[in-house]
């Protein structure tokens, strides 16, 4: 996570010799490197609660997800946590470190589930950064696309996808 205090304009209580500065996290386009890889801390344990909420909000009523005892009766033998949910949290993860100071998204794609995650799961993410270019229509931003890969505690990879957004050039 990159970061940086800015100085801003003293409010009028402020008094004579007061410096008053504000916190600022994220990377402009000049930060990122191809090859680096930002760990994303803190992880995150899944709980009960997470799966069930997550799931019944966004109407996904497959019971493997909330149903104790279809779950049992599955490959698996428990509840799977909803893979929309792991998704979101592992990229909630990355934005500090990657898209905090993005414009905007540009898409996803090859996202892959190749371990299911259960309740009491603790995960954690990091982000490689695959490809970085200015924008050709935008001359003060650029495109950065990074690969993040989701991870159990024990070291399991449950999730892999690619994102690319915009982000701005420094000063911009």
């Amino acid at each position: 996570m990159v970061y940086s205090v800015t100085p801003v304009p003293s409010h009028p209580e402020d008094g004579p010799n007061t410096r008053r500065l504000r916190e600022t996290i994220g990377r402009a386009f000049e930060d990122f490197e191809v090859g680096d890889i930002y760990e994303h801390r803190p992880g995150r344990t899944i709980n009960e609660a997470d799966n069930s909420w997550f799931t019944l909000l966004t109407m996904n009523t497959h019971p493997a997800h909330f149903d104790h005892a279809y779950a049992a009766d599955t490959e698996f033998g428990k509840p799977l946590v909803n893979s929309c949910l792991t998704l979101s949290i592992v990229a909630g993860m990355t934005v500090s470190d990657t898209s905090q100071m993005a414009i905007a998204n540009l898409g996803w794609k090859d996202i892959k589930l190749p371990a299911p995650v259960f309740v009491g799961d603790t995960i954690y993410a990091e982000s490689e950064v695959l490809d970085k270019r200015r924008s050709k229509s935008r001359p003060n931003q650029g495109i950065v696309t990074v690969k993040t890969t989701g991870r159990k505690a024990d070291g399991t990879v449950f999730m892999i996808y690619e994102r690319a957004f915009l982000v701005a050039t420094r000063g911009e």
